[in-house]
């Protein structure tokens, strides 16, 4: 069911963790969606399963570096907005193994904005003057922050791992095809997400998993690393808001206002746990933690200022890191099946 409002978007990675909770909104807001997704260890097809709305779902497999497959999606449907979530996106990961990171990406981004490029063209005026291609990106990609400050909008870009490098690669080449020829490409760029369908290989599903499993919780180094939450939900409506009130060739910031170093993040999760669901043998939660090696080149601190978004956007959070963080924890011990299908398919 479409309405005269509703755009048709082609959400790239919208099986993983941010594009499913996008997908699942934009599907509850009338709008129709296009899906490509490679299906690889952090994309599923449970994650868009029982979505509601009076919008409508359809799922390409698929990678966005080849070009056969892009190519051949542009040529069967009509766009209004391109949103590139499609990532390889964990640090560790990309340490062990960056190639595919390359490939993802990369190559995928070129791959992505050259046939979204060459479908733009054949768009009459006021289509084109219509069209956006919003390219995903983190706070990763601007390096590391002391004690103090905050990532703009306007700092410069200094990745420090495989990951984040292969991410800033992506997002100069959107910002190139702004440039250099016109095309309406929008950056956006995060603090770290929290929420439901978070693949449990990251801090919070990792150590809700442990948690209930009664396995020892893993913190690197001395949990002093500092990350800016913002709550899943809250980031995908900012993404609307790029989509429907941002300029093109302009970057937008979307943070949590919620510093927290990692040791308090998990003290945090072990004491709600002890409230609903105490542990059943004796002790508490957080007797759990076990200080673990620290990675390579662990950034020491990210946080993110999003002024120009609230300014310029009208971007706004419905969450505290309290309230999001609640929420999440409920959510995994309603969904563990989810969490058990998606774990026995991690590679």
């Amino acid at each position: 069911m479409e309405t005269s409002n509703s755009k048709t978007l082609l959400v790239t990675g919208g099986a993983g963790f941010i594009g499913c909770n996008f997908v699942r909104m934009c599907v509850a807001r009338g709008h129709k969606v296009i899906v490509l997704d490679a299906l690889t260890y952090a994309g599923h097809r449970e994650n868009l399963e029982n979505i509601k709305g009076p919008g409508e779902m359809e799922l390409v497999v698929g990678s966005v570096a080849d070009p056969k497959v892009v190519s051949g999606i542009f040529k069967s449907h009509a766009f209004d907005v391109v949103v590139n979530f499609a990532a390889e996106s964990h640090v560790d990961r990309s340490i062990d193994g960056p190639g595919v990171f390359i490939e993802t990406n990369i190559v995928g981004t070129y791959t992505m904005l050259n046939s979204a490029y060459n479908y733009w063209l054949g768009l009459d005026e006021e289509a084109k003057n219509k069209f956006r291609f919003i390219q995903i990106s983190t706070d990763e990609v601007y390096g590391e922050l002391g004690d103090t400050g905050k990532f703009t909008e306007k700092t410069c870009y200094q990745p420090n791992s495989p990951y984040s490098a292969s991410k800033a690669a992506g997002d100069h080449l959107a910002r190139a095809w702004f440039h250099t020829f016109g095309f309406p490409a929008i950056t956006t760029n995060c603090s770290n997400n929290y929420g439901p369908y978070q693949f449990p290989e990251k801090l919070i599903p990792t150590i809700i998993n442990c948690a209930l499993h009664e396995k020892p919780l893993p913190v690197y180094g001395e949990g002093k690393n500092i990350r800016d939450w913002i709550q899943v939900e809250d980031h995908c409506r900012g993404i609307w808001k790029a989509i429907d009130a941002g300029l093109p060739g302009e970057t937008y910031c979307f943070g949590g206002n919620a510093e927290r170093n990692n040791l308090s993040v998990v003290q945090t999760i072990c004491r709600e746990l002890d409230s609903i669901r105490p542990r059943s043998l004796d002790g508490k939660y957080e007797d759990l933690i076990e200080f673990v090696k620290d990675r390579p080149g662990h950034d020491w601190r990210y946080a993110i200022d999003d002024t120009k978004a609230k300014k310029e956007l009208g971007f706004k959070r419905e969450y505290s890191f309290e309230e999001g963080l609640k929420q999440a924890i409920y959510w995994y011990i309603d969904n563990e099946d989810w969490m058990n299908a998606v774990l026995e398919k991690k590679q």
